[in-house]
């Protein structure tokens, strides 16, 4: 049986996140985890928070803490959001931990030692005001590109454009704003990116067809706009710190230069991908802590990446589309780079170790905005994931956000449309149907299950019909296809809509008891295949359901030939209390006025 392993971007540690990061990763890679271990599938659901880099220690220190006491109170925040949220991670890490130290250390060697990574003097903005030199996100100034002003020194936020700190026009410090910097030169580690540009362009031609068109063409914009050498360290005292005392020489002989890196550390975009193997081995520890074994062995976690243990496992990523050109470019050398050496004269050879193994499929998405002005967490514009609680339960917010997930285009949170789908799919097609059918067994069936009938045309026509959808239903959450997956499940509960409609159980029950029987018995296992196939989307209404059924949990994804006859006869049930309220109006202009209506100019 494939394994699947998934991971999602890393939050960064500073501050709440908004809704815009969980449409863009956390809250498809929970969709696609939560069914494919409802197909049976043992899979292993990923996530951590990135902890390291400039942000941290300007956040931290903003905070009158320091950068590993604000990360720990910062992690517990997004740990005990994402929870509530229903984020099913099965292991929710941290980009600090030991185990990523260790592995980000040993493949700044094994890279080091196979000739892929060297040693240059840089040109690094230093900051007099400050007294320090500024890495890359300290130094802020207009892109060279776009013209925008506020571009980091390390990405353009605006055109995605991954920049050096003395690209910038005009620059000033983050820290305190000063534009007297000037120009020093400071030794660090480059991993030589270009040497891969052949593989990777392979790699990625391979992936067209299976890899969304947006991944791919961003892949290939970098690549045919060169492929550049990316320095992989950072003057900083927060992060994994460089240890080149332990390597041994490089293919041409040469040893790193202790003392010229003596106090940096590794550059957050290395350490952080490293994390999603790291955060594996920690989810191993945990586990074995927890059943009392004793320490994860290699295999515990290995197995889901390295060599033939891995061959069955299936490796899906999500992010949104400023993070593709790392997982695409970035952390592919970091585990190309570990798999093969490169000999003094140039040549590849395949390395002795066990191979990493890469990404298989890569969902990207667009940016999900706020009324055409763009969620910022530095900005505190739109809606953050603890204001959205304090609003509504989460499932209308799991539903609205992947029932319009940014897959093909940039999408846009609009209150008045958030309030007319949320009524118009939650309260009106599936909760009205949910206690219309459920209710009516309470009070013209003593609330179980009926016996008796035999089913009809109409029933022949729904079951054929039911299957069909269902079918295309598993198939596009395969394909992960989030939008069109919520389309199909709506048709679904539509389906079942028009079913009741025409079997109409209250006008038989008059006449023809039988008849009433079959219709209530069909629209009752409605309810179950409702309960088991929304699970995925709003697991928390799922289990409402499956309890008002009398099942202990919404149970395993069912067969298109098996998902009518999910209940026993005589199962005992109850309608539950109103699944989901309507939005009024008068809370849209509440919240309007809230947190704003108009794009900011």
């Amino acid at each position: 049986m494939t394994r699947i392993l998934i991971t999602s971007a890393l939050p960064y540690i500073n501050g709440v996140k908004h809704l815009g990061t969980l449409a863009g990763s956390m809250l498809p890679a929970d969709v696609y985890a939560r069914f494919q271990r409802a197909r049976g599938r043992e899979t292993l659901y990923l996530c951590a928070t990135d902890e390291h880099g400039t942000p941290t220690e300007l956040a931290a220190a903003d905070a009158g803490m320091d950068p590993a006491a604000f990360c720990a109170q910062q992690h517990e925040s997004q740990y005990d959001l994402g929870r509530r949220f229903g984020l099913s991670w099965d292991h929710f890490g941290r980009s600090s931990s030991p185990q990523n130290h260790h592995l980000t250390q040993r493949f700044a060697q094994e890279l080091w030692e196979a000739g892929f990574i060297e040693e240059r003097i840089t040109q690094q903005v230093y900051s007099r005001t400050d007294k320090r030199f500024l890495p890359d996100r300290y130094v802020i100034g207009t892109c060279p590109h776009c013209r925008y002003e506020a571009a980091r020194g390390d990405q353009c936020e605006n055109c995605t454009r991954v920049l050096d700190p003395a690209d910038l026009l005009k620059p000033r410090s983050a820290v305190s704003g000063s534009s007297d910097i000037e120009i020093l030169p400071s030794k660090h580690l480059f991993l030589r990116q270009s040497l891969f540009a052949d593989k990777l362009r392979a790699w990625i031609d391979e992936k067209k067809g299976s890899w969304p068109l947006l991944v791919t063409s961003i892949a290939q914009k970098w690549l045919d706009e060169g492929l550049q050498d990316r320095g992989i360290t950072r003057d900083l005292s927060w992060g994994v710190p460089v240890n080149a005392g332990d390597w041994g020489p490089n293919p041409d002989g040469a040893t790193p230069d202790l003392e010229g890196l003596a106090g940096k550390v590794f550059y957050v975009w290395f350490d952080a991908p490293i994390e999603y193997i790291a955060c594996t081995w920690e989810w191993a520890e945990a586990r074995s802590q927890a059943s009392g074994t004793g320490p994860a062995t290699l295999q515990s976690w290995e197995r889901w990446w390295r060599g033939e243990a891995a061959a069955d496992v299936t490796y899906v990523q999500f992010m949104g589309k400023d993070n593709v050109p790392f997982h695409t470019v970035g952390f592919p050398c970091t585990l190309v780079g570990a798999n093969e050496r490169r000999s003094a004269d140039g040549a590849w050879q395949v390395a002795s170790n066990a191979p990493w193994k890469l990404v298989d499929k890569l969902k990207g998405f667009n940016w999900l905005d706020y009324y055409g002005g763009r969620f910022s967490t530095s900005q505190q514009r739109g809606v953050f994931m603890d204001q959205a609680l304090e609003l509504l339960p989460p499932d209308y917010w799991r539903w609205w956000i992947t029932a319009n997930a940014p897959e093909g285009d940039d999408a846009t949170f609009v209150w008045e449309q958030f309030q007319a789908q949320v009524n118009a799919d939650l309260a009106d097609v599936l909760g009205n149907f949910v206690n219309r059918i459920l209710k009516f067994t309470e009070t013209r069936f003593e609330g179980r299950v009926p016996d008796g009938g035999v089913a009809g045309p109409l029933e022949n026509r729904l079951i054929a019909d039911v299957s069909a959808k269902l079918s295309e239903l598993t198939a596009l959450l395969e394909a992960i296809e989030m939008r069109k997956a919520c389309q199909a499940l709506r048709q679904l509960w539509v389906l079942g809509n028009q079913y009741l409609t025409e079997a109409a159980p209250w006008t038989a029950m008059k006449t023809d008891p039988e008849r009433a029987a079959v219709a209530v018995r069909m629209g009752l296992n409605l309810v179950a295949l409702f309960s088991r196939v929304a699970a995925p989307f709003i697991p928390f209404t799922a289990e409402t359901i499956a309890e008002a059924l009398g099942q202990n949990g919404t149970g395993t994804w069912p067969e298109p030939d098996a998902g009518l006859n999910l209940l026993a006869v005589g199962q005992a049930v109850r309608a539950p209390e109103v699944l989901f309220r309507k939005i009024e109006d008068t809370q849209v202009a509440e919240w309007r006025d809230r947190f704003g209506g108009v794009a900011e100019a």
